[in-house]
């Protein structure tokens, strides 16, 4: 079960570089026509899809750190202002490193009990349900990157092999 910690815990690390990068990298610079522009995307743009991002970071933060399931509509738009939207992205990325660093490799295995956003209640197993955490985040990250040049603008490489590889010295 430790390697099984381990491995969340280089989830969570990725997941935290990878939002990091997207933020800084490219949405911070991002005109705000297109940021806030309708580029088909299933939460329409950039800016619903990041509120998207953080309502699911706050739900699942909230079953896994205090057994609690608050009811929150997926398109909510938490935050209208960006840079205050990215600051709590990166806040959350940030709960998930600091709370996998608290705990102990047993607390992974069983369930996690819950009640879904319609309502009804839930149970699934708690390892496979922090991968689709992090799973749901490089989801969403990737069909920003994909918008992003699709408005003709750069987008940072994300790929986790690219911030497990270790510089290579001569």
């Amino acid at each position: 079960m430790h390697a099984l910690l381990q491995h969340f815990q280089h989830q969570a690390g990725h997941h935290q570089w990878a939002t990091e990068r997207l933020l800084g990298e490219a949405i911070e610079r991002l005109p705000e026509a297109d940021y806030r522009a309708d580029v088909r995307l299933f939460f329409h743009s950039i800016h619903g899809t990041l509120n998207h991002l953080l309502v699911a970071e706050r739900i699942w933060q909230a079953r896994f750190f205090e057994n609690h399931s608050p009811r929150l509509s997926l398109d909510a738009e938490l935050f209208r202002d960006r840079a205050a939207l990215l600051a709590e992205l990166r806040a959350a990325a940030q709960r998930w490193v600091g709370w996998l660093g608290t705990q102990a490799p047993e607390n992974l295995g069983g369930e996690l009990h819950y009640v879904r956003s319609d309502g009804q209640p839930s149970v699934v197993p708690k390892a496979a349900t922090l991968g689709h955490v992090f799973n749901h985040g490089t989801h969403h990250r990737g069909q920003i990157t994909a918008a992003l040049t699709a408005l003709g603008h750069a987008a940072p490489e994300l790929d986790w092999i690219r911030q497990l590889q270790k510089p290579k010295h001569l």
